[in-house]
């Protein structure tokens, strides 16, 4: 019997994948009978070449294509066979192995949607990579203005001639969008991704913030103190919220306030609420006559407040954290001690915290 032969046999009869691999060395391997003909060819004559080299080649494929049909046949009888005799006790209580978690910035989004979807705001939203105009000059900001400076712009290469695009800076050329698709009266809030080109423990290159904007006839500064009191004391459910407004200056609203909350220590740590201190968490005012005209609306018949704050830093103050950048760090121990399960979703009557 030929060697051919006598190795088709064999494969023909291994009942398992080791000893098929193993005939696999036996014919094809660096010392098989195979290879041991292909290297007789280089001692052979042209003709002899001519005549020997496609025989051998023959049987090398025939033995591969062998050894690929066995193979192929042996494990699929193995999926059969695991098919017919594994279960699965569909009765055993579930595997303790860890679930993904709702990132922190997603939640306190989720929190602020809910809170102002009850004082009657829609979310509104808008595109990352805006114009000049949208983002700067329809905000009271022309090209010469020194207030553009302070946001560290990414500008971005123009696609036409003449135009100027950048990654936004802030969420407020939203409100622009909102009033011309919308008109008058609205109540909106535009969360969502802007970008700065700043970097330490309380300022990354990308952050979230959320802007909100109201415009209707006979909105005064009063009716702004009550939105940002009520929203503050809805997301830090506590009741002992005190707030300040302190005189500032920001190109988009005239007249501009800082908003101050107070805090008090407690578990050694800053905490919002109390009154031991201030500290600054949002930035608000009554929106600019300019603002409202740049958005195709009449500032003599309609009048508006804005207000807008970091998202991030909300949830900072909120849960305790004190490092920005570990936000977007991937970290799976992070995410796994301030990640939120799948089920905890704020609502108003059983609580927006953790």
């Amino acid at each position: 019997m030929s060697d051919l032969q006598a190795t088709l046999d064999r494969i023909a009869a291994v009942t398992d994948l080791a000893a098929l691999d193993a005939e696999r060395v036996s014919a094809l391997g660096k010392n098989g009978w195979v290879t041991a003909l292909l290297k007789t060819l280089g001692g052979m004559t042209p003709d002899e070449r001519q005549q020997r080299g496609p025989e051998i080649q023959s049987q090398r494929a025939e033995v591969a294509a062998a050894i690929e049909a066995r193979k192929a046949a042996l494990e699929s009888a193995e999926l059969e066979r695991k098919l017919a005799t594994e279960r699965l006790d569909l009765s055993l209580p579930a595997a303790d192995m860890p679930v993904g978690s709702i990132h922190p910035v997603s939640q306190v989004m989720d929190e602020l949607a809910e809170i102002f979807a009850d004082l009657g705001f829609a979310v509104a939203e808008g595109p990352e990579i805006e114009s000049d105009w949208y983002n700067f000059t329809a905000l009271n900001m022309p090209e010469t203005h020194p207030a553009r400076a302070m946001h560290d712009t990414f500008y971005l290469a123009p696609e036409k001639e003449g135009e100027t695009n950048v990654l936004r800076t802030h969420t407020s050329p939203v409100q622009i969008r909102a009033m011309q698709q919308h008109g008058a009266p609205l109540r909106i809030i535009a969360p969502g991704r802007v970008y700065r080109s700043d970097s330490d423990a309380t300022h990354t290159p990308m952050f979230h913030q959320i802007e909100g904007l109201v415009i209707d006839r006979g909105i005064t500064m009063a009716n702004l103190k009550w939105t940002l009191e009520t929203f503050l004391k809805a997301f830090f459910e506590r009741d002992d919220i005190a707030i300040r407004l302190r005189p500032s200056y920001f190109p988009f609203t005239e007249p501009s306030a800082e908003v101050d909350v107070g805090w008090s220590m407690e578990n050694g740590r800053r905490v919002v609420g109390g009154s031991e201190g201030w500290m600054e968490v949002l930035g608000s005012g009554m929106v600019h006559p300019r603002v409202i005209a740049a958005a195709g609306l009449d500032p003599d018949e309609w009048q508006g407040f804005a207000f807008g704050t970091g998202i991030d830093r909300l949830a900072m103050l909120k849960y305790g954290m004190n490092d920005l950048r570990q936000f977007f760090d991937g970290d799976l121990r992070w995410l796994r001690h301030y990640g939120f399960g799948a089920l905890s979703v704020p609502t108003l009557s059983a609580g927006v915290g953790a």
